[in-house]
C-alpha cells in the first residue's frame, strides 16, 4: 500500500479499508498504476473520492455501492478499440471497475498512460 502524502486521502484509504477490503484493494492498485506512470501526481479528496492532479486534474477514483469509477476528465479524447469506456457527456468518460481483475481487464493502464501532460 502506499501511503498517501495527503493525511485526508489517507484518512479516506484507511476507512476504505475497514469498511470494503476488495473495493479498498482494487483502489490501491488503480492508484499504484497512476504513480508508476506519473510519480510527480498529486491527489487528495474531492466529490468524495480521489482527484489526481498533474499539472490540471485529470481524473479521479470513486467509490460506488456495486463498483469503483476511474473518472478521465477528458476522456472522449481516449483511445477505446474495446470500448470500455462509458459515458457520453461531452468531455468525461469513466470505467467501471466491478472486481481486482477488472483493473487489468479493463487495461486501467492503457487509458492512463494516454492522460494529456
Amino acid at each position: 500500500m502506499r501511503k498517501s502524502k495527503s493525511t485526508e486521502v489517507q484518512k479516506w484509504l484507511d476507512e476504505l479499508k475497514q469498511f470494503d477490503i476488495e473495493k479498498f484493494t482494487m483502489v490501491e492498485s488503480a492508484r499504484k498504476i497512476v504513480f508508476k506512470t506519473y510519480p510527480n501526481v498529486s491527489e487528495r479528496i474531492m466529490y468524495g473520492g480521489i482527484m489526481f492532479t498533474l499539472d490540471a486534474d485529470f481524473g479521479g477514483l470513486f467509490v460506488s455501492k456495486n463498483h469503483i469509477s476511474f473518472e478521465f476528465g477528458e476522456g472522449y479524447k481516449f483511445k477505446d478499440p474495446d470500448k470500455f469506456l462509458e459515458g457520453t457527456g461531452k468531455f468525461r468518460r469513466h470505467l467501471k471497475l466491478k472486481s481486482i481483475s477488472d483493473v487489468e481487464d479493463k487495461q486501467v493502464e492503457f487509458f492512463i498512460e494516454q492522460i494529456s501532460k
